[in-house]
């Protein structure tokens, strides 16, 4: 990894034209590229405005500046931040001259990475930093500010405080056995465990809705030609996103659309018509909706609900399906049905009158158990999910060793080994490699 010893510079802005730009500089020289571009240094954490000048004393803009002296800045160290006019070539001589003055470019995530080596964030907060710029509905936004304040941190740390007190006393009970401790009899043990796993419940189920609302929800709608499916995208879209006709086979390729389902990302995917073609531009489009159905976390399988017969179509096995009846205006039956209990459920819709669309948004959020604004979610990533189910599942293995061979050394390593696994989610325990593929993906001015 590269010396945090240097001082290191970028913009903080997306780069193109716009009001207002920002180039942000961290380390020891910060001081002095603010002193060479400004003539004197504002006042700590006081916008002032200044012109900003070039080693020639031309002048390059003029903007807020602002000094924010270690410690107390984002990074832990001193930090300037040049707020000028955002066109890309001021915002570019702006950056120069810092480079110019001893500064180096800044790597993706690296203020960030600053932030949390000089203790200024934890990991989960400094993640909660991209999570918050990513985030692609208000709920995943706010669920992101939760953790990036802290919430997801502390409810870790009180988890990992739990498993240690468990563990201290586990172990003081061998290291001392004139006390005789029985630990299948001792209440303390049987209360500490149960306690220890409410807590990984009440965590696993926000971090949960969490994973929803960072990674979204995959629906593939499928189908014979001209079954509806195109016209359901468009209704879910909620605008022409898809080419609509009588003519069979006009959806060659895969169709795209990400819509927002009551702060659910959802990633819907149009495909082509499944039939027998021996044309060669259909059949490749007939595969690419076999290969989209195959990764979906469901598939719309749309039915002509006016045909008597309905098509014979192939599905790659194990992919969770619901059968969409679709042009049920047509029918004098009184108006759309469900049958939501059925292997697979069914659910009656037109996707030209709009009759069923509500239960099928309802549905798609039940299928993966999502609660629109629930107040206790907290942003998590899949290495968060992954360490907490590892720390659980020592915590469960140390449990069954207690109770089947009243093994007490085995459940203490066992809480040992979930210490650590805990320990992964705030950086407690981390490695190089780990750091560097979690920054990587910060913009550049993070």
């Amino acid at each position: 990894m590269t010396s945090h010893t240097e001082t290191i510079a970028a913009l903080a802005t997306p780069p193109g034209r716009g009001g207002v730009g920002i180039v942000r500089v961290s380390g020891s020289e910060a001081g002095a590229i603010g002193r060479a571009m400004l003539g004197t240094l504002p006042q700590p954490r006081r916008a002032v405005l200044r012109v900003f000048h070039d080693t020639a004393g031309e002048a390059i803009d003029e903007g807020i500046a602002l000094w924010m002296p270690a410690p107390e800045s984002f990074t832990g160290e001193d930090v300037l931040e040049l707020q000028g006019h955002g066109g890309s070539v001021v915002m570019n001589l702006i950056l120069q001259q810092a480079l110019a003055l001893g500064a180096r470019p800044a790597r993706p995530g690296e203020f960030s990475e600053r932030a949390f080596l000089n203790d200024r964030l934890d990991l989960a907060q400094a993640e909660a930093i991209a999570d918050l710029i990513d985030s692609g509905s208000a709920d995943a936004a706010r669920a992101a500010a939760r953790s990036l304040v802290g919430e997801l941190s502390l409810r870790v740390d009180e988890l990992v405080a739990a498993v240690t007190g468990l563990r201290v006393y586990v172990e003081a009970a061998i290291d001392f056995p004139e006390e005789e401790i029985d630990f299948l009899a001792d209440r303390e043990v049987g209360e500490r465990l149960a306690d220890i796993e409410e807590r990984f419940s009440s965590l696993f189920d926000s971090t949960r809705q969490a994973a929803l609302l960072r990674e979204g929800m995959t629906v593939v709608i499928a189908g014979a030609p001209n079954a509806g499916k195109s016209s359901l995208l468009n209704r879910l879209a909620g605008y022409d996103a898809a080419i609509v006709t009588d003519v069979p086979g006009t959806t060659r390729d895969v169709l795209r659309e990400h819509i927002d389902l009551h702060g659910l990302p959802l990633h819907v995917i149009d495909t082509a018509g499944l039939r027998p073609s021996d044309d060669i531009v259909e059949r490749e489009g007939i595969r690419r909706a076999q290969s989209e159905m195959a990764t979906a976390d469901r598939v719309l399988l749309v039915v002509d609900a006016t045909m008597g017969d309905e098509p014979d179509v192939t599905l790659p096995e194990g992919v969770p399906v619901t059968k969409i009846r679709n042009k049920v205006d047509l029918l004098d039956n009184g108006g759309p049905g469900h049958a939501l209990g059925a292997e697979p459920p069914v659910i009656e819709i037109s996707a030209l009158t709009g009759a069923g669309l509500d239960v099928l948004r309802r549905h798609l959020e039940d299928c993966v158990g999502y609660v629109a604004g629930d107040s206790g979610v907290l942003m998590a990533r899949r290495r968060h999910v992954d360490a907490l189910q590892r720390a659980y599942e020592h915590v469960a293995t140390g449990s069954a060793q207690l109770r089947e061979a009243q093994a007490g050394e085995l459940l203490a390593e066992e809480l040992r080994l979930a210490q650590l696994a805990l320990g992964e989610i705030t950086g407690a325990v981390s490695s190089d490699d780990l750091l560097g593929e979690i920054f990587s993906s910060f913009c550049i001015g993070k």
